[in-house]
């Protein structure tokens, strides 16, 4: 079979104003060399769009472990794809199933370390993209989730909310509460996702919505929003509660910022009289995470017991719209372009 000679790349062609729109991106056709020694040629399937992207478009963040976009540059992230061409040495072969972060173009020429094989018996490949091992990783490292806790998720209807509902309940949570911008995706949590309750923090203040949905407290929280929502956690927290800090959607949603931070007022009075704990969470400090994750993940799959909901794109050309789609709130669970 003839190797491809072009490929398509989406660009980030100006510098965004305020949260990226689609006129800011373009899809390029590009040459596409031939794979050297040592190199995989990949046939992508599908990416990833998450809102770090925003932070490294805006250029803001310190000590991440991925580079900035600037104009000019590709994007990239986690990707899907079918092995085109493998070194005859190596353990890949044409037709296998790889992911990868190359993702945000056609074709992914790398060499072979860069890909990772997918088990094929593995019931839904797309799940291995999505960024939800980030749910399991803070819950069951930084917060330590124990059988009968009260938990809080704030953000709870994008990629990682969406699993980690049901994941606090598979690892023995006592009451599951989220936190969503919708009516519609708080109806979502509780009617399919294992969340008890669903709070709409614009339609009465956060705090109320709490004292009510957990008059005894929380124990632990998965904050994936920082900002007002992680305050009016540590206000509701009980004693010895664990927070698991993961996201920062408050600032990556921000019009005005450039998705690098997202302070919170805390009540550090509270945080020492309780003895409460605020513990970031990113992967690179839990390289054990991933394939953990990925074992169990497959098993659950096959069980039916979980699922890894997403709002699914047709074509390269309506990536960057899907992007928009992200801060918009216009998706639910994991967003993907597939191609």
């Amino acid at each position: 079979m003839a190797l491809p000679t072009t490929t398509l790349v989406v660009r980030l062609t100006t510098a965004p104003d305020g949260l990226p729109a689609p006129e800011d991106f373009t899809v390029t056709r590009e040459p596409l060399p031939a794979p050297g020694p040592g190199q995989v040629l990949v046939r992508n399937r599908a990416f990833l769009v998450f809102p770090g992207l925003r932070t490294l478009i805006g250029g803001a963040g310190s000590g991440l472990p991925l580079p900035p976009i600037a104009p000019g540059d590709a994007l990239f992230g986690p990707a899907l794809g079918e092995v085109l061409a493998a070194p005859a040495d190596g353990p890949l072969r044409p037709g296998d199933l790889v992911t990868h972060l190359h993702g945000w173009r056609e074709h992914a020429l790398a060499d072979a370390a860069q890909f990772t094989p997918v088990d094929p018996d593995i019931p839904d490949p797309l799940a291995l993209v999505s960024s939800a091992s980030a749910a399991y990783g803070g819950l069951t490292r930084s917060a330590g989730l124990r059988p009968g806790d009260v938990v809080l998720v704030t953000g709870a209807a994008g990629a990682v909310g969406t699993v980690a509902g049901q994941l606090a309940r598979l690892l023995g949570a006592g009451r599951v509460i989220g936190t969503t911008r919708s009516p519609a995706k708080a109806k979502r949590l509780t009617a399919e996702l294992g969340y008890d309750a669903a709070l709409v923090p614009g339609e009465r203040p956060l705090a109320e919505q709490l004292a009510e949905a957990a008059p005894d407290g929380l124990d632990v929280v998965l904050d994936l929003v920082g900002g007002d929502q992680l305050t009016a956690a540590v206000a509701a927290a009980r004693r010895g509660a664990r927070f698991a800090l993961v996201g920062a959607l408050d600032g990556q949603l921000a019009p005005g910022g450039r998705g690098g931070d997202a302070p919170a007022v805390i009540d550090t009075f509270r945080v020492v009289t309780l003895g409460l704990t605020l513990r970031g969470y990113t992967q690179l400090d839990h390289p054990d995470v991933a394939a953990e994750w990925h074992g169990r993940l497959a098993g659950w799959l096959r069980t039916g017991e979980l699922t890894v909901p997403r709002t699914s794109v047709a074509g390269i050309d309506r990536a960057a719209r899907a992007l928009t789609g992200l801060f918009t709130g216009d998706t639910f669970g994991t967003t993907i372009v597939e191609l």
